[in-house]
This record gives C-alpha cells, sequence and structure tokens, in this order.
C-alpha cells in the first residue's frame, strides 16, 4: 500500500508526494519497503537516476547498506541488473546497468553540495535532532522536478526534533485529506488508551504480526525489553527520554557547532571491538577544555596513518588509548612511529567516564557538535564493576566518537589540574 500510493505520478509525469513518510513499528519490513523503493527508481525510469541512502551515521547507512540490502538484490532475480558493488570506504554504492546509482551519503549538512539527487532516503530518523540530513538533500534536489525524499523510521523520544516535526506535518496532511506533496503512512498505538499487553493491541498496529513475527516473539520482547523499548520500538510510541543514560537536554547545552579546541590539544583514538569503525579525537585544554572529533571511519587500518599525520603538526601532543580497550593493539605501531602515548588502565577509563558525565550535567565542557558522536551518545548504556562503571559497548552501537571525547578531554582535565611543583636544590649538592 505505502509504494503503491507513494509512487503514484501526475499526468506530466512527476511524483504525486515530494515527501512520503513511513512511520512504522521495527520489524515491519522497511528495509524491504526501502530497498524496493530504490529499485524501481534506479531500473524502471527513462533515465539513470542518482539515489542517496542515509541513515543516523555514514556507518549505519554503509552497513545497512552493503550488510542488508547488497545481500537482498544478490539473491533476487534483479541481480543481473547490477553491473557493480562498490565497498571502499567513502565509495559505498551499487551502480546499475541501466547507469543508476545508489550512494550512502554522510549526515552533515554539507554532505550533497555538488551532486545531484532524484531520491533521498533518510532511514531511522529519530536518530536526528535537527534537518541536517534533509538539508543535505534538498538542495541537490533542486532542480530535478521528479526528486522525492523518502523518510521512514519508528518513533522517537523528545529528543527526536526532526522526526516529531515530520509526523506532526504528516498527521495534519492526513488530517486535510492532502493528496499531493507529502504521503504520511503510520502505524501506531495510541499512548494513553491502549494496553501494551493486550495482543489485540499489538494486532491493530504491527502490520508484520502474522507474517513475519509472531504473537511468541513479541510476548517475549514484552518481558525481556524495558517498557519504554517495548512501547517505541513494538508499538510505535513515542516515549521521553529519561531512559537515556545522558539526556538531551543536558547533551544539548554542551554542544556548539563552533566549538573550537583550544590551548595544549591532546588526543587519542579509539576502537570498536569487532574492529568495525575507529574515532580520532582531540580535546583542548583552554577555559573551558572543549573536544571535537577529528576523523570517524569504517575499519581500523586507516587509524595509525592518520593519528601520524595529524600529529604531524603538534609534534609534542600525545595520544591517549584504553590501555585494556579495542585499540590497544595499537599502541605499539603507534609508539613505533613517534606518537607518545598514554595508556589507561581500567580504573581511569572508569573515572574518565565518571568525569565525562559529570562534566556534561554540570555543562563544564564544550563538545564541537558531530553526528557519529550524538549517535554514541544516544545510544550509549552503563556498565557496571564493583563500585565503578564505565560507558559500555554492546550491541551494535559504535559508542568509539564518545570514548574518544571521554579519553581526550581525560589528558586535557589532568594537564589543567596538574600542579607543578618547583624543584628544591639540595643545599649540600654543591
Amino acid at each position: 500500500m505505502v509504494a503503491d500510493v507513494g509512487t503514484e505520478l501526475l499526468d506530466d509525469g512527476r511524483p504525486a508526494y515530494r515527501t512520503v513518510v513511513v512511520h512504522i513499528p521495527r520489524q515491519s519490513g522497511k528495509t524491504t519497503l526501502t530497498l524496493g523503493w530504490e529499485l524501481q527508481r534506479a531500473l524502471a525510469w527513462d533515465e539513470p537516476q542518482r539515489i542517496a541512502y542515509t541513515a543516523q551515521t555514514g556507518l549505519d547507512a554503509r552497513r545497512k547498506l552493503l550488510d542488508d540490502q547488497v545481500p537482498l538484490l544478490e539473491r533476487s532475480p534483479l541481480r543481473a541488473t547490477v553491473e557493480r558493488v562498490h565497498r571502499a570506504q567513502g565509495n559505498e554504492a551499487i551502480v546499475f546497468r541501466t547507469g543508476s546509482r545508489i550512494d550512502v551519503l554522510a549526515t552533515t549538512e554539507s554532505a550533497g553540495h555538488g551532486k545531484t539527487i532524484d531520491l533521498g532516503v533518510i532511514d531511522e530518523a529519530f536518530a536526528d535532532a535537527d534537518d541536517r540530513r534533509e538539508q543535505a538533500l534538498l538542495p541537490a534536489m533542486a532542480t530535478r522536478s521528479h526528486a522525492q525524499i523518502l523518510v521512514v523510521s519508528t518513533a522517537g523520544t523528545d529528543g527526536s526534533v526532526y522526526l516529531r516535526r515530520k509526523v506532526d506535518e504528516g498527521r495534519l496532511a492526513a488530517q486535510d485529506q492532502l493528496t499531493s506533496g507529502i504521503a504520511y503512512f503510520e502505524w501506531s498505538a495510541d499512548l494513553e488508551h491502549d494496553d501494551p499487553d493486550d495482543p489485540a493491541v499489538w494486532w491493530s498496529c504491527m502490520p508484520a504480526l502474522g507474517h513475519t513475527i509472531t504473537e511468541d516473539v513479541i510476548r517475549h520482547a514484552r518481558k525481556t525489553m524495558s517498557d519504554g523499548d517495548f512501547r517505541r520500538s513494538m508499538l510505535n510510541q513515542w516515549t521521553v527520554s529519561t531512559e537515556r543514560l545522558i539526556p538531551p537536554t543536558s547533551w544539548e547545552l554542551v554542544c556548539h557547532t563552533d566549538a573550537e579546541p583550544t590551548g595544549d590539544l591532546f588526543f587519542s583514538v579509539d576502537v570498536n571491538p569487532d574492529r568495525s569503525a575507529a574515532s580520532i579525537v582531540v580535546a583542548g585544554a583552554g577555559s573551558p577544555n572543549t573536544v571535537e572529533v577529528i576523523d570517524h571511519r569504517p575499519g581500523v587500518s586507516w587509524a595509525v596513518d592518520r593519528v601520524v599525520e595529524v600529529l604531524a603538526q603538534h609534534p609534542r601532543a600525545t595520544v591517549t588509548v584504553d590501555g585494556r580497550g579495542p585499540a590497544a593493539n595499537l599502541i605499539p605501531q603507534l609508539e613505533q612511529a613517534g606518537v607518545r602515548v598514554v595508556s589507561l588502565a581500567p580504573g581511569e577509563v572508569a573515572s574518565a567516564c565518571a568525569s565525562f558525565f559529570d562534566d556534561v550535567a554540570d555543562t563544564k565542557i564544550r563538545v564541537r557538535r558531530h553526528p557519529g558522536l550524538d549517535a554514541a551518545v544516544a545510544g550509549v548504556t552503563r556498565q557496571v564493576t564493583g563500585d565503578s562503571w564505565r560507558f559500555a559497548r554492546k550491541d551494535s552501537t559504535d559508542i568509539t566518537p564518545l570514548m574518544g571525547a571521554v579519553l581526550a578531554l581525560w589528558s586535557a582535565a589532568r594537564r589543567t589540574s596538574r600542579l607543578v611543583v618547583p624543584k628544591i636544590l639540595d643545599p649540600w649538592s654543591a
């Protein structure tokens, strides 16, 4: 139904709906819907189409395109339409024999500059605290009269500013029975009146139930998930963000688009446990301490060379690493390259995490806005060990930008708080 209505064309061949919003529970087949939409553009239009796929971060978009969509395509009869799949980082794309292509687009406002885009996909829009993804797409679509934006997402929290606006606009359009401009589709349970334990409620708002999901699966999810996660993921209900470890209101107060590290600079590098991504971060020991993500990319092999390149401009700077973490194996390579490495013990890492948490709550630091860091802060949880805790590395959440910020700020704070004690000469030494 969504594809049938959303791809309607006017008499002149233009899409009836410039924007299509699909607001739906998880595990409802949105990957298949999204891929089908992209393929319809790539293969069924008369001229080659440029399709841009985006997710919470560039890394997430890369994973979804290459790990989810490409395998589906390769197992289908349409695999014969593919000329090539580009997997190199920064150039991920599916190129078709028709001349069309699907590219991964970064989640920055300038990502679409210099490009022409016919279909822009904004997946997992709940993760966006602003309009940056749409702002990257719109200028690249301005000269394309047949262009279209597809927004697909499960419900968010009070920090999901962009999706909230799209939902409000869509509901109003549906209420006004608009038949052009924006097409809006929503499956959700009523937050005030529907009982989340009632299977009848599940059947009312889960289009996949009875097809790819069973009642037993939902019943198990209800028992094992937190109430907020279940309501948001399975019932597509909006929740407050109090369950987030770092509340979005606190995070917004320390984030600035123009924040720039000043004073003595301290660098860090962090790696995901599955080696899928790495981040390099810098913190300045100015007033207040300020942190910025320098680089955040898929893979790990690039990290050492990039650190050496960055530190060539700062030969006296240090790089802080979690000495027992996934980046520990980079330490010998960094030291061999002449980099001064500060290796933190587990207790120091826990202390650094707690200090970062407190500094955000007390607005003692400034953070340069970065989508990967925003996503890490939104998804991170706490790992408790004894009487201490640290940010947890689990599931598919990439927290390398966050851990990089934690480590770099720890070094910057230690530098600014360290007392320089004058050396007292032994009078008898003469």
